[in-house]
């Protein structure tokens, strides 16, 4: 389906007005009840690091960025969009969405349970609901990532990893030693080394 092309910058106000006035109050808008065919282009994208960008500017304003996320859906064509009930506009995401910038451990009947941040200001509960899994880099790298919702995923900054690791317990396998994180009674795979 073809896009259509908007420069004028008023479009982005006007369209945050839109998804204002369509959000929930309190939860997340209901997003799978909103089917729009008409697809816009205003130039907006995520890089790397979860920096917001419209038409090359960085937003400056977090409230936007926040009110934007919640309406982020990744659809089958494997491309993001801002989902109104009457339109949806592209984004271009250079990796995943959001970042998760924090960790905090707490533990429920004996068990370590792990809340995640993101850079959005969504929390959550690492589970089997929001599963963890790091992708090995070509360098050797972990690259971690964790389902926030609707398909959406965060990477896991270094330093939030990093703490992650040290919560982990070791076990052997295959003549490899594996490091394994327990959140909320789910088990994740962090890596082996020899």
């Amino acid at each position: 389906m073809p896009c259509s092309n908007v420069s004028n910058s008023g479009v982005l106000l006007q369209f945050a007005s839109r998804i204002a006035v369509n959000a929930g109050e309190k939860n997340l808008p209901p997003l799978h009840l909103w089917q729009p065919q008409k697809i816009v282009d205003i130039d907006l994208s995520i890089d790397h690091q979860g920096q917001w960008f419209h038409q090359g500017d960085p937003f400056i304003r977090t409230e936007l960025v926040r009110l934007f996320s919640t309406l982020l859906r990744l659809e089958a064509d494997g491309n993001y969009y801002l989902i109104t009930p009457n339109e949806k506009v592209l984004v271009k995401v250079a990796e995943v969405p959001f970042l998760i910038v924090a960790a905090d451990v707490t533990t429920q009947a004996d068990k370590p349970v792990i809340q995640l941040a993101t850079n959005v200001s969504d929390t959550f509960t690492l589970d089997t609901e929001h599963p963890l899994r790091v992708i090995t880099q070509a360098n050797g790298e972990p690259r971690p990532y964790v389902l926030v919702r609707d398909g959406l995923e965060a990477r896991i900054l270094p330093q939030v990893f990093y703490q992650l690791v040290e919560l982990a317990q070791m076990r052997e396998e295959h003549q490899q030693t594996c490091l394994y994180l327990t959140s909320a009674g789910a088990e994740f795979q962090l890596g082996c080394f020899d």
